[in-house]
């Protein structure tokens, strides 16, 4: 049973009035709302278990490092990676997505070489292969999008070449909520010796991911987008890749040994983990991959699909309002547009009515280019979301349209 109410009282802030009005949280694929058993788990490592990892023999350390390490773990399975080594904490998905740009693409590609991506792309996953390329001389190709927001695997197949050497993309765009074909893009990239990233962070929290089924090479996400503290992330890779890959960062954590004459790496994972990490944000990560276990996939799955196609059927009911972003696979992502009417404008109307979307080009910039206009409103959802906060955008929508007609 998905018992809604009872998840709804478990994020405190959904309680938090909003210019006098209850809280309608509409922008979940920027952030996720934490839950209380996340906001207490941080707290309680800070007041009673708190110290560094991996370099003291005291309790605490001790503790700490127990705690720390068990989210690894945690996480491997959550995942079904080989081994546990092949998870490495990060500060996010740009960090991760840097950070194999930085190892990977400065060892491995090369002057006429070739890196893919498609036209609908985050920044994150665009603007370091663009750095890469200005360094190394290689090439970045883009797979066309359609009007509905998809991608054709034909165009994938003329693109993806022997040349390609890096193919890198989303798995659920953050800015139309289309669900690319991944296995299909990562059997083709393997066809012509490629490797391939797997930009999760808008797939992470609403479908079970098995990084060994899909035979993926690099698999990056944010804790912040699955109910889990900012400033955590995973980057998963397969051990031989990890193994190739020179570090990313010097300092502590990452060394075996330190003379002025040659440093020795240490071990995976600890290779890519240099200095004091996010010890309590990993932990309470953790806690969030934990409540999301316990919910079940499978429900969230369940009910965010219910509430989904709810969503687009009422919002397609208003007259003037343009959904960008049609495609038949599709996740919780409703970007669209009032006629002749800024998208900032409408949000703000809609802020004064408690209700949080986002207005703008949502790091995807060339998506907004795409279709000539300046950004969108974007209403995102969560399994905290309810068919009723639905019915309060629409009406306050409606609102809006008249305000500014």
């Amino acid at each position: 049973m998905f018992d809604i109410e009872k998840i709804r009282a478990d994020f405190p802030i959904l309680n938090e009035p909003i210019r006098g009005k209850k809280l309608v949280y509409l922008d979940n694929a920027a952030s996720t709302q934490k839950p209380q058993v996340v906001i207490d788990a941080e707290k309680y490592f800070y007041e009673h278990q708190y110290a560094n990892i991996h370099r003291g023999v005291h309790y605490l350390s001790q503790i700490g490092t127990d705690l720390y390490e068990g989210v690894r773990k945690q996480i491997q399975l959550f995942i079904n990676a080989k081994h546990e080594y092949e998870i490495i904490y990060t500060k996010g998905t740009t960090n991760a997505i840097n950070l194999v740009a930085y190892t990977f693409g400065r060892k491995f590609i090369n002057k006429g070489d070739e890196i893919v991506i498609t036209e609908m792309e985050h920044h994150s996953n665009i603007v370091p292969w663009q750095i890469l390329c200005e360094e190394k001389k290689c090439i970045l190709k883009v797979i066309p999008m359609q009007e509905d927001g998809s991608i054709l695997l034909e165009d994938a197949r003329k693109i993806i070449t022997p040349k390609t050497k890096l193919v890198s993309t989303f798995y659920v765009s953050n800015a139309l909520g289309t669900i690319n074909p991944v296995k299909e893009l990562i059997r083709i990239a393997h066809e012509n010796d490629a490797k391939i990233l797997l930009d999760a962070a808008q797939a992470i929290q609403h479908y079970p991911i098995d990084v060994q089924e899909l035979d993926v090479d690099f698999l990056v996400f944010s804790g912040h987008k699955i109910y889990g503290p900012t400033g955590t992330g995973i980057l998963y890779a397969k051990e031989q890749l990890l193994n190739q890959m020179p570090p990313y960062e010097g300092g502590g954590d990452m060394i075996k040994t330190v003379s002025f004459e040659k440093t020795v790496y240490n071990d995976l994972p600890f290779k890519f983990e240099a200095g004091t990490p996010n010890i309590a944000g990993c932990i309470a990560l953790g806690t969030a991959i934990k409540y999301v276990q316990d919910l079940g996939i499978k429900n969230i799955m369940k009910y965010e699909a219910e509430l989904f196609k709810y969503a687009t059927k009422k919002l397609k009911a208003i007259e003037g309002l343009k959904i960008y972003g049609t495609s038949k696979n599709k996740s919780c992502v409703i970007s669209f547009l009032l006629e002749g009417i800024h998208p900032y404008d409408v949000g703000v109307i809609l802020d004064n009515s408690g209700i949080a979307i986002r207005t703008g080009h949502h790091c995807a910039q060339p998506v907004m280019d795409h279709y000539h206009i300046p950004g969108t409103c974007r209403a995102s959802f969560a399994f905290y979301n309810t068919k009723e906060e639905v019915d309060v955008l629409v009406t306050s929508i409606l609102k809006a349209k008249k305000m500014l007609s």
